[in-house]
This record gives C-alpha cells, sequence and structure tokens, in this order.
C-alpha cells in the first residue's frame, strides 16, 4: 500500500499504475480534525488488505478551490476511483458530479451532496447520535432533573446542528432538565478548555456537559479538573474515536461518562470501492453507518469488536422472508429481484407471502424461529406492534432485517438493519418537482393526496417529506386526502368518489405510488379530464406503465422507488453472517423522472 503526497505528482503514472490493478484517488477535506485524521488512518489500513490497490491522499485545507485543483490531479494522474469527503457540499456538488458523468466512480464521505450523481455515500447519522446523546445524558440524570451545559464547537457545521437538533429531540420530553448552549466558532481542545473555564461561576449549577465531538469533551474535562471540579460534573462526548486521549481512552479513564460513535466508514469505503471497480452486484447508493454508546462497561469489549476479522466462509445461509404482498406490479418486481439475488448469493430463501397480514407476518416470524433459520427479512404490513416476535428473534439468536419498509420497536436492537429507500427524500421529492414545474401562478393550487396504506412506513415518510416542503410553498394546499392502500382500484375509487361529490376542483394529484395513479387515470377519464393536462399528476415507484402513460402525457412526473433489492439485501445478510458490523440504513439508488426523459428510460426499465 502506498500513500502519497502532492510532491509525487511528477512519478510517471503509467509506471505506477502498472505496480497495481487499481488506483484510487482520496481527496481529503482536512488532515487537522482528529475525525479525518482517523479516517485516513482507517483507509490505510484497509488498503494493506488488497495488494492490488494502491491509494493516493490528498488535503484540501478546508479550502473548496483547492479540492476541486486537487481532484483535477487525481484525474491525471489517472485513478480508478475517488473517495471524497468535501470541504463543503454546495461548492463541491458540480465537481464530483463532472467526475462522475466522466466514468470515473465517486463515493463521497460523511458530507452529502444534493443529486445522485456519485457511486455511493457513506456517512454517519448525526440526528442519531445527538439522540443516543440525549438518552444517555437522561439516564445519568436518573429522571431526577437537572442542568445540562451543550458545550458546540463549531455551530455553524451541519453536522453540529443535526446532533443539536438530536439531542434536543429527546431532552424536551424531560421538563425537569434545563439547558443552555455555548457555542464557539471551532472545535479545537483549547477552545473549549479556555470557554468551560470563562464560566467557572456558573459551572456550579451544571450537572452534564454534552459536548458536540471528544475534542471539545477533552478540553472541557481538563479545565474542570483544573478547577477541582471535575468530580461533580460529568460529560458526555460524541465522536468514539480510538487511540490516546480519544473517545474511548477518556472513557476508560474515567475522564467523561460516555461517548457516542461517530464511524469514519473508511473500512467501509475501500471495500465497498472494491466491489465498483470489479462490478459487483449488490452495491447500494448510501451507508448509513451505526453509532454506538461507549461507556466504562463496554468500552474494551467495544475496542476488541473493531480488531474482529470477517470471513465469508461461501456457505449456504438460509433466510426466512415474509413479503407484505403482491398489491402492485412494484411489489411483483421487489418479489423476483429477491428471489433472483437468493439464487446468485447461494442463499436458501423460505418465502411467504402475507396477503397484507400482520398477523400472517408474525406467524411467519415464528415459524421461521422452529426452522433455525440464519437470519429473518421483513417487509413489514405496519409499522408497529412488531416487539413481542421480534425479541422471539432476538431470543434465539437470529438477526432480523427489515426490507423495503421500516418498523418501529420500544426494545432496542431489535432490528439489525433496514434496506430499501429513503420515503422522506421521495416526498420531498415530489413535492419539489411540483414546486418547480407547476407554477402557482399566484393562486393557490388544490392537491388531491392519494395515500398507500394506513400505518405503513412509506404512507408517514412520503407523506410527511411532502408536507415539509409544501410547508415552505405558500401556492399549494392539499384538499383533500385519503388511503388508496398502494392499489389501482383505490386509486380509483378516491377519485371517482371526489368527482361524485361534484365541483371539481384539483388541480394536482399526489399518488403515493403508480398503481394508484393509473387508477386515478381512469376515473378522470371516464369523466371528461384530460389527465396531465387538466390535472398535472405526480407518483412513486416508476414502474414501465408510468412512463408508458408519461409517454402519453396522462401521467407527469414518477419519483423513483427502485424495487430491485435483492442483490444488495443478499450481499448485506452475507456481510452480516461473516460478522460485519451492520449500517442502520442501507438505502438503494433512486431518480426523479418527467416526460423529458421516459422515452429514453423505459426502453432500460426492468420492472
Amino acid at each position: 500500500m502506498s500513500c502519497l503526497a502532492a510532491y509525487t505528482w511528477s512519478r510517471n503514472s503509467a509506471d505506477y499504475k502498472n505496480e497495481v490493478e487499481y488506483v484510487i484517488g482520496v481527496s481529503q477535506a482536512n488532515v487537522r480534525e482528529a475525525w479525518r485524521i482517523a479516517l485516513n488512518q482507517e483507509i490505510e489500513e484497509e488498503v494493506k488488505k488488497y495488494p492490488n490497490i494502491n491509494i493516493i491522499t490528498t488535503d484540501a485545507t478546508s479550502e473548496p478551490e483547492k479540492q476541486k485543483q486537487d481532484i483535477d490531479k487525481l484525474l491525471e494522474f489517472g485513478i480508478d476511483l475517488l473517495i471524497i469527503s468535501p470541504c463543503d457540499t454546495g461548492k463541491l456538488t458540480e465537481k464530483i458530479k463532472d467526475v462522475f458523468q466522466g466514468n470515473i466512480p465517486v463515493i463521497v464521505m460523511d458530507r452529502g451532496i444534493e443529486g445522485f450523481d456519485y457511486s455511493l455515500f457513506i456517512g454517519p447519522d448525526n440526528d442519531m447520535i445527538g439522540r443516543q446523546a440525549g438518552e444517555w445524558v437522561v439516564q445519568l440524570l436518573d429522571g431526577q432533573g437537572g442542568r445540562v451545559l451543550k458545550l458546540c464547537g463549531n455551530s455553524g457545521s451541519i453536522q453540529s446542528q443535526e446532533r443539536i437538533k438530536g439531542f434536543d429531540s429527546v431532552v424536551m420530553d424531560y421538563p425537569q432538565i434545563e439547558t443552555s448552549t455555548f457555542n464557539m466558532d471551532t472545535e479545537l481542545k483549547d477552545k473549549a478548555y479556555d470557554a468551560v473555564l470563562s464560566m467557572k461561576g456558573s459551572l456550579k449549577e451544571i450537572h452534564v456537559i454534552f459536548a458536540n465531538c471528544d475534542y471539545v469533551a477533552q478540553g472541557a474535562y481538563e479545565a474542570l479538573e483544573s478547577m477541582g471540579m471535575e468530580k461533580g460534573i460529568q460529560i458526555v462526548g460524541s465522536d468514539g474515536l480510538n487511540g490516546k486521549d480519544g473517545g474511548v481512552d477518556m472513557v476508560m479513564q474515567g475522564k467523561i461518562a460516555a461517548t457516542i460513535t461517530c464511524p469514519t466508514g473508511g473500512r467501509e469505503a475501500i471495500q465497498y470501492a472494491y466491489s465498483i471497480l470489479r462490478q459487483e452486484s449488490g452495491v447500494p447508493k448510501q451507508v448509513i453507518l451505526r453509532s454506538r454508546t461507549i461507556t466504562k462497561g463496554n468500552a474494551a469489549q467495544y475496542l476488541e469488536s473493531l480488531e474482529k476479522e470477517c470471513f465469508d466462509k461461501g456457505e449456504t445461509i438460509t433466510v426466512g422472508y415474509s413479503q407484505v404482498g403482491q398489491e402492485s406490479q412494484w411489489r411483483l418486481a421487489n418479489t423476483h429481484s429477491i428471489q433472483e439475488a437468493a439464487r446468485e448469493f447461494n442463499v436458501d430463501l423460505l418465502f411467504d407471502d402475507a396477503d397484507q397480514s400482520q398477523d400472517k407476518q408474525i406467524a411467519a416470524i415464528r415459524r421461521f424461529i422452529e426452522e433455525k433459520v440464519d437470519v429473518i427479512v421483513v417487509s413489514p404490513v405496519v409499522e408497529t406492534g412488531w416487539d413481542e416476535a421480534l425479541m422471539e428473534a432476538k431470543a434465539a439468536g437470529i438477526p432480523v432485517v427489515m426490507s423495503d419498509r421500516k418498523a418501529e420497536t420500544d426494545e432496542k436492537d431489535l432490528i439489525t438493519t433496514y434496506i430499501g429507500a429513503d420515503f422522506l427524500e421521495e416526498g420531498r421529492r415530489a413535492m419539489r418537482w411540483i414546486r418547480d414545474n407547476i407554477p402557482s401562478g399566484g393562486k393557490v393550487l388544490n392537491i388531491l393526496e392519494l395515500k398507500g396504506n394506513q400505518g405503513a412506513s412509506p404512507t408517514l415518510e412520503r407523506r410527511k417529506g411532502f408536507v415539509e416542503v409544501l410547508q415552505e410553498c405558500p401556492g399549494y394546499q392539499i384538499a383533500y386526502s385519503e388511503y388508496g392502500d398502494f392499489t389501482y382500484d383505490g386509486g380509483k375509487r378516491i377519485v371517482e368518489g371526489y368527482l361524485e361529490r361534484g365541483g371539481w376542483d384539483v388541480d394536482i394529484i399526489f399518488a403515493h405510488n403508480d398503481d394508484m395513479a393509473l387508477g386515478a387515470v381512469e376515473a378522470l377519464e371516464d369523466y371528461g379530464i384530460v389527465p396531465g393536462e387538466d390535472v398535472k399528476i405526480i407518483s412513486v415507484d416508476g414502474t414501465s406503465d408510468v412512463f408508458r402513460a408519461i409517454i402519453a402525457g396522462k401521467i407527469n412526473c414518477t419519483v423513483e422507488c427502485n424495487p430491485l433489492l435483492g442483490p444488495p439485501l443478499m450481499k448485506a445478510i452475507r456481510d452480516m453472517v461473516a460478522g460485519k458490523e451492520m449500517p442502520v440504513r442501507i438505502i438503494t439508488e433512486e431518480k426523479v423522472y418527467d416526460q423529458s426523459q421516459a422515452e429514453e428510460v423505459i426502453n432500460q426499465r426492468a420492472y
């Protein structure tokens, strides 16, 4: 393995590339922050396992223009893949897009960019990190209440804002806990030390400090220690880095009560890069890494888990799979993809069709437990009501994966991971397309919403994301909303019912899936209303039937929800059985299509 600095540009790239099969360029935002140093180190350590890969690393010093220049130099050198942690997503998005469209695979790390022009995004869920910190602070205060100081380095960063937002969302439910915030312009240890030292007079009222990174936590502890106050105030940090004076080390020394890990993703970046370069199937669009709460009781065990080597022995894996039903063309394609991928990945798939019944799915889970499968996969009918059955699976030592739809549980760690779409983002994309392509013209346009199954995660989250953007658009309103159960007949029934009331006043129909949109088209035509012209129609899924309707001008836009989950699902299952740490979410690739792309796309559609 070789990690080269800028002075190596003069070397002949052809000679260098002849030494290995692949060269990966790593464009780092900076190498000052401890977290980014750890990211580079993790990448370097993982590359050692691949003798046919070399890496070239650059440091943008937090300057967007320099990072663009770094990328150009890496391309001139002839890299086969780019890994980038952008220092400014807004200013680097177009550059990343250009690289990706130039047929160089791109893995974006840590900070997401707008659009879809990259191969893979790997990053943490900073909101979740904040929530985990909030939950631990509540536990530290033992329900007795108290005062919490939120010590925020670089409060203007998106990551910092998301962690504080997540923290507040938990703590706000406990009125006996009072919080105050101190914002700094940087996450340096010395700045945190000075900040805490300056608050000496008011610290006697503080019980816990939440530091939004471990460098800040370290500075806070050293300031408290210098004032003899380290015993009276507990500290919860976040990042959970290894090594001397890292977050985990401070927990083990008793300097801070806990830290919430923020995985760098360096190991995963190289593993996925290798799969991408070898054109292996099963690579998702986004991988959201899992964060863990590290305390003195589990810190040593956590460090041991990081040293664990994972190997896929290639043995047949038995998977019990409960499919929600076969209510649509999307669902049929989803089932076929999973069955085909099971054969490709040497998985013995025990398939069960629940026919929209949660009771049947719970019975299937229990049957899979009795049959001692290796993994259980569920596409749940609804979000809630799963705890008892999933606790039985946990007791039997069988991991459970949620596919396509999410489930909420009261008990933690009952679900190993979720793989599927980002339903919130699908709803946002639908409303953004409406905003950008159907101007209100100074009046308020009425939207008829065709929702899916009541209580299902796609229904709840698509609506939530849609309304989130809608609230920023005063020229639009939801005039009527009803559940159509994701079926053609459901969409047709709702529109017919609204038409029969008289006084048709709908300008836009937003359907939570294609089948309901197509049902709406038939109902409108029966009443002499021209779909796509008199009423604009936006749907979610992106099936061939809807593309034909778009080409015919009857539907205006579809937001893709990719049903071909089989390869990434089976890859994740094999990784999990091999002992790899599972991400909290694995998101598939999705796009937005309208009449400008329909004819080109339909010929490539597999469903």
